[in-house]
């Protein structure tokens, strides 16, 4: 499919970026679907078309995906104030056009969806039993508030249940907290944690961390809807390497030029909602947690409870962006580029 036709929503963000700079790299035709034009040009690659339009303006979405061959779907609300409301129109209402446009087109679907839906908790219930969460697992009902959970589990069912019914041909991938160049989220917080305060290290930080390197994710991605297998079907992309929280923020540190200080800390007193351990988790969780509770300590002290043996074993996904490699251009290109910025 290397002269085929991609239209990639979010194709600024984190993901869709890193897809854009794959398909080119592949020979790909790629447009990007974007509310302001000449702002996107100054920061798309070379030969990627800027189409005006919105993902929640049904008409502009499919003018925009008229002739390709593939829809990647990236965009997404991940942290946002107004509640369930705000999550429900962008990620919902936003996915529900793209099935549309790429019906309309007779293109491929690509839903970027999420591990948040699994929920917060019940994700770490295999590893009781020395077995990971995979896409066989029962997905339990969400709590009320789980806004951005909620959004992007009813987002994904749209996706399958409108290639189940014949409408398009989708698929879906299913990342955990994903890392690289040009990260407006987990990065930043993590190197300005890094930089000010203590890192508190749960069980020594030998938990293997549930991030993944976004590049890792749009190889897969790409995998994913180019691959006949995959139609019906969601792939989590949640283990590339594993890499231990010490670790992790060790090269993020090389990257920074600045060596972390750990401060090791037993679960007992985290479990107290120490000062220390509530900044580290409203950076790693984005603020989704207010409070210290044991969702958001799993995340810190817990092994990364996922699988991705499907899409190894069905997509051939193999990942080539190691930690090692990885952590520290991120954390390098932050420092480089975004510095100061909120």
């Amino acid at each position: 499919m290397g002269s085929s036709v991609a239209l990639v929503t979010g194709a600024t963000g984190l993901v869709g970026s890193h897809i854009v700079e794959r398909l080119l790299s592949e020979g790909w035709e790629v447009r990007a679907l974007v509310r302001d034009v000449a702002g996107a040009q100054q920061v798309l690659p070379a030969g990627v078309q800027p189409i005006g339009g919105d993902v929640l303006d049904e008409g502009s979405f499919r003018r925009a995906a008229a002739g390709a061959h593939v829809v990647f779907h990236c965009a997404a609300h991940i942290i946002v104030r107004g509640g369930w409301e705000a999550f429900r129109v962008t990620n919902i209402e936003g996915t529900r056009n793209a099935i549309i446009a790429a019906g309309s087109a007779r293109a491929r679907l690509l839903h970027l969806s999420s591990v948040a839906v699994y929920g917060a908790t019940t994700r770490y219930e295999a590893l009781k039993t020395g077995s990971r969460t995979d896409e066989e697992t029962v997905l339990a009902p969400l709590p009320e508030r789980a806004w951005y959970a909620r959004s992007k589990r009813e987002s994904e069912d749209l996706v399958l249940q409108a290639h189940t019914e014949g409408r398009v041909w989708a698929t879906a991938v299913r990342p955990d907290v994903i890392y690289g160049r040009r990260d407006r989220q987990f990065v930043p917080r993590m190197a300005r944690l890094i930089e000010r305060f203590p890192v508190p290290l749960l069980r020594g930080g030998r938990s293997t961390f549930a991030v993944v390197h976004a590049a890792n994710v749009a190889e897969g991605a790409i995998l994913a809807a180019t691959s006949d297998v995959a139609g019906g079907q969601a792939y989590n992309l949640a283990n590339d390497f594993d890499v231990t929280v010490r670790r992790f923020f060790e090269l993020a540190g090389k990257g920074l030029g600045h060596r972390p200080l750990f401060l090791p800390m037993p679960m007992w007193l985290a479990a107290t909602g120490l000062r220390a351990t509530k900044r580290v988790v409203r950076a790693l969780t984005g603020g989704r947690f207010s409070l210290v509770g044991s969702a958001a300590l799993d995340f810190i002290a817990e092994d990364n409870p996922f699988s991705s043996d499907r899409a190894r074993r069905e997509l051939g996904w193999m990942p080539a962006v190691h930690p090692d490699d990885g952590v520290p251009d991120a954390f390098r290109w932050w420092k480089e580029n975004n510095r100061g910025a909120t």
